[in-house]
């Protein structure tokens, strides 16, 4: 669903090592949605002083310092689900009712933060477009 190609940016090499890989995966016949969605990280930007990447779709970081890792995991994250038609998102649900059983089966339940005062639950899932019309479907409220 998608290529994370990360670079060493304190290599001698790195503008080859870039260029090896890009070919490597035409050479592959990829899809060329692949190729055009792929992320690219340079790595090590702790070794270069103020080190800003001039590349379209590229994000700078330090994986020894965890510098970047943070916008990394959101970028991943939002291109996957772009990729796979899927969202996040946070439903309230009754918990004497079945929703809750519907999600952990049709979708990917992440997190069940539970109101016990008035017995219902606030829950984030990553769900697909079709699975949620399907929910709001059999759960009209």
């Amino acid at each position: 669903d998608l290529i994370v190609h990360v670079r060493d940016i304190t290599h001698p090499e790195t503008i080859l090592q870039k260029a090896t890989v890009l070919s490597v995966l035409k050479n592959l016949n990829l899809p060329s949605h692949l190729l055009e969605s792929m992320v690219e990280v340079h790595n090590k930007v702790d070794l270069t002083e103020r080190y800003k990447p001039t590349e379209e779709n590229t994000l700078a970081i330090s994986a020894l310092h965890g510098h970047g890792l943070e916008e990394l995991k959101e970028e991943i994250e939002k291109k996957i689900l772009t990729a796979t038609g899927k969202k996040i998102l946070t439903v309230n649900i009754n918990l004497e009712g079945p929703q809750l059983s519907w999600l952990y089966k049709e979708a990917t339940v992440q997190e069940v933060e539970v109101m016990p005062e008035d017995g219902t639950a606030r829950v984030k899932v990553i769900i697909s477009n079709s699975a949620f019309g399907r929910y709001k479907n059999l759960f009209p409220n």
